[in-house]
């Protein structure tokens, strides 16, 4: 699957408490990833972004601060360098906080595109791209079938099957998603 921008930042560099690496994860509590999850989201709502996940990995030495961004600006894609110019904002507010107090690398990435095709553009972007395509048949009973994406039209999504081309009415496609060659 196509995977986002992405943009690996080490963090602070505060020093261990001097608790070993596998009791240090004990030691973050629920309001301490919560005040980093609304520190982290209002840090790109100042730039002009919106979190769309947030994980951390507090198993990790240091532990894994993971951010997931979009624009807010839906015509516009996150580049590499919106990641590092909002890595490096989110990691000052990090450090300038009271949050956290222990060394930490933060990961700012975008969403990248999901599975599931729904924008003209991504027809455009996965043709040649195997899919799977849920569809309602004539009788409107839910059928399946998998190809090689051609085109989609106002009216019609063309597959390649084995050579053939399928063509499916749009208004009965439910879902395009994409799949790997061997389904």
């Amino acid at each position: 699957m196509p995977d986002g921008t992405s943009l690996n930042r080490g963090g602070s560099k505060l020093k261990p408490l001097g608790h070993p690496a596998r009791l240090r994860h004990c030691l973050l509590s629920n309001q301490t990833v919560s005040e980093l999850k609304v520190l982290t989201a209002k840090s790109a709502t100042n730039y002009g972004f919106d979190v769309t996940d947030f994980k951390m990995f507090t198993h990790l030495n240091p532990l894994s601060i993971q951010v997931n961004i979009r624009h807010k600006n839906p015509d516009k894609k996150v580049t590499i360098d919106d990641c590092s110019i909002l890595s490096q904002y989110i990691d000052e507010a990090i450090q300038g906080s009271s949050i956290l107090d222990q060394p930490f690398n933060l990961e700012i990435s975008s969403e990248g595109i999901g599975d599931f095709l729904t924008e003209e553009k991504d027809f455009q972007t996965f043709k040649g791209f195997p899919v799977e395509v849920s569809y309602q048949d004539l009788k409107k009973i839910e059928q399946q079938t998998n190809g090689l994406l051609l085109k989609r039209t106002d009216n019609e999504l063309h597959i390649n099957q084995k050579g053939k081309t399928q063509r499916i009415p749009v208004e009965d496609v439910i879902q395009v998603r994409l799949t790997t060659p061997t389904g």
